[in-house]
């Protein structure tokens, strides 16, 4: 019964649906819900630090619900995928209802399909690593896997990483930096590997390879079975998702550098590396993603069982307020810069 508190993450296909079976303000649903009712849902309720007793621990991990709630979120994600290009043929460019569709795909594309996408590339189960694949092609967002597992995890929290931001950095500078710099590391960590088993970049086993090939599928059959209007819209939806991706990359490790010992080398990673958020509807919408401390400590365990412990830095609300306030750095830099002196 503890899984099925996860099935809240429902309630954003429904409102994407309200969205494309409406018109008017109320196809700007999904945005209001996802960074209005959530963070003032989090903002409103009483944080939870629970975490599982071992004994429990064991019995969750083992709890088939929890991935099969994941694997449903592909066939659903290619649902509102198919479904976008359709309705969004037959919406007019730049009116209330395009923008309010976009958002409500650019959210489907973030929420389900990168972060799911992130969850399920991190399992040792090739079939799982394909479904969270497939998941991250919907929003054009594959290269995220090779420098996600290979850069970001071992690099967190030092100057090395893309996906740190640094103390006083803006977020719309980050975005730029991020996304573009964990691109072409994403291609130097696949040719490296491709070199280590003596074979050249341009060969099927080298990921990015396989995944340029099928964006540009994807984006070919976009434009061949509707038009260059549906393509640019589904571009526009994609970037959306996108900056979802890097806004909360932003948040998750901002400020935050490992110390170099006398060797020169970085402390292994630790809880204080990661910014951690206890607030409980942002936690189930995004899979536990704002555990993001024990994640980075122990990249195997899977959502059900991350943990909350004291060492970690806490953020003063939920994932989806603290993107809302990082777009605004004045008071994001308020904020945040004193928390960092605090820990």
């Amino acid at each position: 019964m503890k899984a099925l508190k996860y099935l809240l993450v429902f309630s954003i296909p429904v409102t994407v649906f309200i969205s494309f079976t409406s018109t008017g303000w109320i196809t700007f649903l999904p945005f209001l819900y996802v960074f209005g009712f959530v963070p003032l849902s989090d903002f409103l309720l009483k944080v939870n630090p629970y975490n599982f007793n071992k004994e429990q621990e064991e019995i969750e991990k083992n709890n088939k619900l929890y991935s099969l709630i994941l694997y449903a979120m592909l066939p659903i994600q290619i649902f509102f995928l198919v479904w976008f290009l359709i309705i969004i043929s037959q919406t007019p460019m730049f009116t209330f209802d395009f923008w309010g569709r976009i958002l409500g795909m650019g959210i489907m594309c973030g929420v389900i399909g990168i972060n799911v996408g992130h969850e399920l590339g991190h399992r040792n189960n090739r079939i799982e690593q394909l479904l969270g694949e497939l998941l991250l092609l919907t929003s054009l967002e594959t290269h995220f896997l090779p420098y996600h597992n290979g850069g970001h995890h071992l690099n967190v929290a030092t100057p090395e990483d893309a996906a740190t931001a640094r103390k006083n950095e803006f977020i719309y500078i980050f975005w730029i930096r991020s996304q573009f710099t964990s691109y072409i590391k994403a291609w130097e960590l696949e040719n490296k590997r491709l070199s280590d088993i003596n074979l050249k970049w341009f060969h099927y086993k080298n990921k990015m390879v396989v995944y340029t090939i099928f964006h540009f599928i994807l984006l070919a059959s976009i434009y061949y079975f509707f038009n260059s209007y549906v393509l640019v819209s589904f571009l526009i939806a994609a970037s959306i998702g996108i900056s979802l991706l890097e806004t909360v990359n932003y948040i998750e490790h901002y400020g935050l550098l490992r110390k170099k010992n006398k060797f020169g080398r970085y402390e292994r990673v630790k809880h204080s590396h990661s910014w951690n958020s206890n607030h409980v509807i942002g936690k189930l919408v995004l899979f536990n993603l704002s555990r993001h401390s024990d994640h980075h400590y122990n990249g195997s365990k899977h959502y059900q069982v991350l943990k909350s412990l004291p060492d970690s830095p806490q953020m003063p609300t939920g994932y989806p307020g603290m993107m809302l306030l990082s777009l605004l750095p004045p008071l994001w830099f308020k904020i945040m810069n004193k928390k960092l002196q605090e820990i």
